[in-house]
């Protein structure tokens, strides 16, 4: 059998006004003979011949260029139609971008591959479970399987469920029943997190839900609540070679995320900017984290809003790790003066001006690490050390940390801009906030300005009454 590999995969928030161009986008293709690197899992498949056409990604952020996405899309579809005809398609896909004035952009993507393969080959995506799924893209695909953690550690295992799935369907000549309800709540993934209740119990359902036969998935989507456009929604998804059980397990599953909808909180104390400072302060442990949440590019945020570094500057903490603010100009300069000199740079504003203006900070160079994509500088001012980067840049390890002469553990407070804290932060936290801060991917989204999206939708319209329709396709 012949398999196809395609994929892009991006977050895009449309209150931001970051727009995410070509060169944003991390881009594999099969001219890379690394390609297969990205799925070690493949060699198990006996007698398959791969073709790897192109798998972009890019760090969440605003809508994608419309220009970008064409010129990807069309870069795709040229290798895709070079080496066909196929038996399946596997595409490798996150399943919440926009491109600028366009809604539903995975399903164009999945139409266009369509489009040159036909209707005889079977298409599989796996998705984030932060994705936001259309009819069109249920009509179009044969299978679709999501993450079932979040933080998101099963990634590696979600890709290679999809390809077991798609496998299946072609060795038996599968096409299975696919069940897809749309669930009306639009929640935040920091609420929603599979590692407290409710997320934790929700998602353990799962595979009590499959049997292998007559139910063979089963995928809960929380959906990414900062993309105002129609499709924005939690839904429940099942396939399987029963219609009946199939409709029945993504019901209940709907039902069971419905049913505690009202449940989904943070998973730590969330405060405004001055409480998370203050309270980690008086804090008896170290290090305390603080996530700078409304200004999270992990989750569609621009990065270089400076509202919280113009707060933590103004409390003066004796010991705050700042990371990160991304301003090319400001790293320049503190280059220029080198390790040791004291430099006065505007900082931060310029990206998302929105959300913030740009900061006048004074401070002493402490460290620069030039790489070849990046430079990274640490300016300190009185107890307070920030992380400037040339290019956005998410602090999500340890050794991030440690690259700039800096152990988190040493220090009292560290503050990173992200929601949730992701494993190896959290296995270095002795305690966590968040913190309720401005931003593009705001925690405060009744007071958002939605336009687009469909209600009644909880938690908009709290009120409402909702019974589940099952759509199958």
């Amino acid at each position: 059998m012949k398999i196809a590999i395609a994929g892009i995969a991006t977050e895009c928030c449309t209150f931001s006004p970051w727009t995410n161009k070509y060169e944003d986008f991390r881009i594999v293709t099969g001219d890379d003979p690394n390609f297969f690197d990205m799925y070690p899992f493949m060699p198990k498949y006996e007698g398959i011949e791969w073709t790897a056409t192109l798998v972009a990604r890019a760090t969440p952020g605003g809508p994608v260029d419309p220009e970008a996405y064409d010129d990807l899309k069309a870069d795709m579809l040229e290798r895709l139609k070079a080496d066909g005809p196929y038996d399946g398609v596997y595409l490798d896909m996150h399943g919440a971008m926009n491109v600028l004035g366009r809604d539903d952009a995975e399903g164009d993507w999945y139409l266009a591959v369509r489009e040159v393969v036909g209707e005889d080959c079977v298409l599989a995506a796996s998705y984030d479970l932060h994705g936001n799924v259309s009819d069109r893209i249920m009509e179009t695909l044969d299978v679709i399987t999501g993450y079932r953690t979040a933080p998101h550690i099963d990634y590696m295992e979600t890709r290679e469920r999809a390809c077991d799935l798609l496998m299946r369907c072609l060795k038996e000549g599968i096409r299975p029943v696919k069940a897809f309800i749309k669930i009306p709540v639009g929640l935040p993934g920091e609420k929603t997190s599979t590692e407290w209740f409710p997320g934790d119990e929700i998602y353990a359902q799962i595979p009590e839900l499959i049997d292998g036969e007559k139910v063979m998935d089963v995928t809960m989507q929380v959906g990414y609540i900062w993309a105002d456009e129609p499709r924005m929604t939690a839904c429940a998804i099942g396939l399987g070679q029963d219609e009946a059980a199939t409709k029945a397990a993504a019901e209940t599953l709907a039902l069971s995320y419905w049913d505690h909808r009202a449940d989904f909180k943070f998973g730590v104390p969330a405060m405004p900017i001055a409480d998370c400072i203050q309270s980690a302060m008086q804090d008896d442990v170290q290090p305390v984290f603080i996530s700078d949440s409304g200004d999270n590019p992990t989750a569609g945020g621009v990065g270089d809003v400076t509202v919280f570094l113009a707060e933590a500057l103004r409390i003066q903490p004796p010991d705050l790790i700042y990371a990160s603010i991304p301003d090319a100009a400001a790293v320049a300069k503190c280059v220029e003066a080198g390790i040791g000199g004291t430099v006065t740079v505007e900082v931060g504003g310029k990206m998302d001006p929105w959300h913030g203006q740009p900061l006048e900070v004074t401070g002493t160079v402490t460290t620069i690490v030039e790489k070849p994509d990046n430079t990274l500088v640490v300016l300190k001012s009185g107890g307070v050390q920030a992380i400037l980067t040339v290019k956005r840049t998410p602090f999500h390890y340890r050794q991030q940390f440690l690259d700039l002469e800096i152990v988190p553990e040493d220090h009292k407070i560290v503050v990173v801009k992200i929601g949730y804290l992701v494993p190896e932060l959290k296995a270095m936290a002795q305690k966590a906030y968040l913190a309720l801060s401005p931003g593009a991917v705001n925690q405060d989204i009744i007071n958002l300005t939605y336009n687009r999206i469909q209600r009644p939708c909880y938690p908009f319209d709290a009120d409402m009454i909702w019974s589940p329709t099952v759509q199958v396709f």
